[in-house]
């Protein structure tokens, strides 16, 4: 007889390992056994919760209790009182900042409260590494609904009529893209499922991956029969360990239930799933590149036409989504497509999911209907800029993407909208910037690392790039010229019209979002050898202001380059030549003394 009266249901996502569930978890089952809580109190590690800034967190079901930022000497007191006596505890909740009101529900929490769970609504509810949890909560219905019940044609229309977008970035119409695959003649097909997230600040497939890995692969089972493929492949980025571990534990279950294999559910259907992992190269998240890289060769993108619908992998029929994508498909199947269009804008239907970092308090996964604005996800979601400073602007769709400035917060999220603004929906990363980022040297940043991705084959993205850096470089070194702003303009547009794949055709797009909007920084840093933002070292030398100085010496003592004068009762100097420019005393000094 079953005497679990208690369910703890643990982050154990990448997030939170990385901030101390393993030893949380092994301190608490040592303590429960102790206790002789073990056969009432059962611990449960999920996949990634979504709530990244307060992890690791936990949840206490069913009496819904959330707990928050656990640690392993935690653990005795929160058995002593929660488990024993009854009394949950309330420094373990989450406390509002602004009120400083303690939540103990996780659906009260504006975090979770203002959000819609579509994609990620199994994320911290079930075990992963149970195929019976997923189809108790309607798991594989929707792929036996489309085996059993429906044709293929009227699989595609009903994903047509959903209004579903590619979330990859594209937002190509996923119904119209199966339809070509499935008009293709051939005797063999395929369906991937694109999983090589690279963008930085992008973690949304790999939280999927890791809470909800049978959503992916029901998905691709319901894309096969529409499309008539044989075989699946999963390419994940070897980064991600233990996504692709949980990917491996699912695809063996789902085998071992006739949901993957031969003749599936009895239909006659065949279709079985393996896992590429991909070596890290953002390039292979282009379509073409991924299945070049599949078939053993090096990543890089071919020309277009023939599309991969017609010619894909092994020249073979097609189709490519990626996780977020193929994660909507059974919800689609088993709801309707008109129930999934009833959320959304008139060209963008569903939900999106963000990953939401960088300048902002409550850093983590965020899921929306298409159509909330900029500034509810920020604020309203993610609890807007940290330490009272104002915000600047939020980096979207990487660094393929575009900066987003404050004027432009109202902008609802929209594939349509997003691009009128200069920026590009992309799969989905959100990088906040506060008051004190240089949006040259971000664009410096973005660009490094396009730089360092392309594959090389076409000389605009190979060289285009290449002098894009160098430019942003020199001016963030004090060097910049009058002209190098319209160099920067012309040789991006040139770029974006010649460059073979979607990777060099965005790539100068935070030199062109940064120069819409933070054109008079560029200017600071060519005309007056200045960085507004205090963050390019080359054009700053630092003092110290005698009025304000306390005379604490806490810069002396910071100082890694023993470039601080300091005596007690006096004021600190700066020996310019040999300050490292490391603005440590700037970081340290409490008192704003240090300019």
């Amino acid at each position: 007889m079953n005497k679990v009266r208690t369910q703890l249901m643990l982050c154990g996502g990448t997030g939170c390992h990385a901030s101390g569930t393993r030893d949380f978890q092994t301190t608490l089952q040592k303590e429960l056994d102790r206790q002789g809580l073990t056969e009432e109190i059962k611990i449960i590690e999920t996949g990634c919760n979504g709530f990244c800034a307060v992890g690791p967190v936990m949840l206490v079901q069913p009496e819904g209790i959330f707990y928050q930022k656990l640690k392993a000497k935690d653990v005795a007191h929160l058995v002593e009182e929660h488990f024993l006596k009854g009394r949950p505890v309330k420094k373990l909740f989450y406390v509002e900042p602004a009120s400083k009101e303690t939540i103990p529900s996780m659906e009260q929490i504006p975090f979770f409260a203002n959000q819609m769970f579509w994609v990620m609504r199994n994320k911290g509810v079930i075990d992963p590494e149970l195929i019976d949890e997923y189809i108790a909560r309607d798991g594989y219905f929707g792929a036996a609904k489309a085996l059993q019940e429906m044709t293929p044609e009227q699989i595609i229309e009903e994903v047509k009529t959903s209004g579903l977008r590619g979330r990859g970035g594209a937002g190509f119409p996923t119904g119209l893209k199966w339809e070509f695959a499935r008009k293709s003649p051939a005797e063999m097909k395929y369906v991937l499922c694109n999983a090589d997230e690279g963008d930085p600040g992008a973690f949304m497939d790999r939280s999927v991956l890791e809470a909800d890995p049978h959503a992916v692969l029901e998905g691709m089972i319901i894309a096969a029969r529409a499309i008539d493929a044989r075989q699946g492949v999963i390419y994940a980025r070897t980064e991600y360990p233990l996504a692709i571990r949980r990917l491996g534990i699912a695809i063996k279950q789902a085998r071992e239930y006739g949901l993957l294999g031969e003749d599936i559910l009895g239909t006659g259907f065949d279709f079985d799933i393996d896992i590429y992992q991909g070596a890290g190269a953002f390039v292979c998240g282009e379509e073409t590149a991924l299945m070049r890289s599949i078939e053993g060769k090096r990543g890089m993108p071919r020309p277009r036409p023939p599309f991969p619908a017609h010619q894909g992998l092994w020249e073979k029929p097609t189709v490519l989504n990626n996780v977020e994508t193929l994660a909507c498909i059974a919800q689609i199947i088993s709801n309707g497509g008109k129930w999934y269009a009833s959320v959304g804008t008139e060209s963008s239907k569903g939900t999106k999911v963000f990953a939401l970092s960088g300048d902002v308090n409550n850093i983590g996964l965020v899921e929306v209907p298409m159509g909330t604005t900029l500034r509810t996800i920020i604020y309203d979601i993610g609890g807007g800029v940290p330490g009272k400073k104002k915000f600047k602007a939020v980096q979207l769709g990487g660094p393929s993407g575009g900066c987003v400035p404050e004027q432009h917060l109202d902008t609802p999220v929209d594939y349509e909208a997003i691009a009128k603004v200069g920026a590009i929906m992309g799969s989905g990363g959100a990088i906040v910037m506060d008051e004190n980022t240089c949006m040259v040297d971000m664009a410096r940043f973005f660009m490094d690392f396009v730089q360092d991705e392309s594959c090389g084959k076409c000389t605009p993205c190979r060289e285009g790039t290449r002098r894009l850096l160098q430019l942003l470089e020199k001016l963030c070194e004090g060097k910049g010229e009058p002209g190098d702003i319209e160099i920067m303009e012309a040789l991006s547009g040139t770029i974006k019209d010649t460059a073979l794949c979607g990777l060099g055709q965005t790539g100068p797009n935070p030199v062109l979002s940064t120069l819409r909007y933070f054109r008079e920084e560029y200017e600071a840093h060519i005309h007056e050898k200045r960085c507004p933002a205090k963050r390019c070292v080359e054009l700053l030398r630092f003092e110290v202001e005698p009025d304000i100085c306390t005379k604490c010496g806490l810069c002396f003592r910071s100082c890694p380059a023993d470039a601080i004068i300091w005596k007690k009762k006096e004021v600190a100097f700066i020996e310019k030549e040999k300050c490292i420019k490391c603005m440590t005393c700037f970081e340290k000094c409490r008192f704003d003394a240090i300019f």
